[in-house]
């Protein structure tokens, strides 16, 4: 529930178009150091959205409340997106199979 409440916040006010919010299909090989700090800002996230979704407020663009939300995601997304991207498996056959053919 809170991931689809943060969504909607999100493209209510967020700068970024509604495409930028969709996953890709990259993986990242996330460490412990950025494990931890993804999952402390997941859930500093669902409370804030969740306590904003519960106290019956409307959605305003310039809400403190939801900029603090959106700094928190933009934080989150920076640290997910410094974790190196896994080489898709088609990517490491052909690399493997170079190395056999040299």
């Amino acid at each position: 529930m809170a991931a689809a409440t943060t969504r909607d916040l999100l493209a209510a006010g967020a700068a970024l178009p509604f495409a930028a919010l969709q996953p890709r299909m990259l993986r990242r090989r996330i460490g412990p150091e950025a494990g931890r700090a993804l999952e402390k800002l997941g859930h500093a996230v669902d409370y804030l959205t969740d306590e904003y979704v519960y106290s019956g407020r409307s959605l305003a663009a310039h809400d403190p409340q939801l900029e603090a939300v959106q700094m928190l995601m933009a934080i989150n997304r920076e640290i997910y997106l410094s974790c190196p991207a896994v080489p898709r498996p088609v990517k490491r056959l052909r690399a493997w199979l170079r190395m056999r053919g040299a």
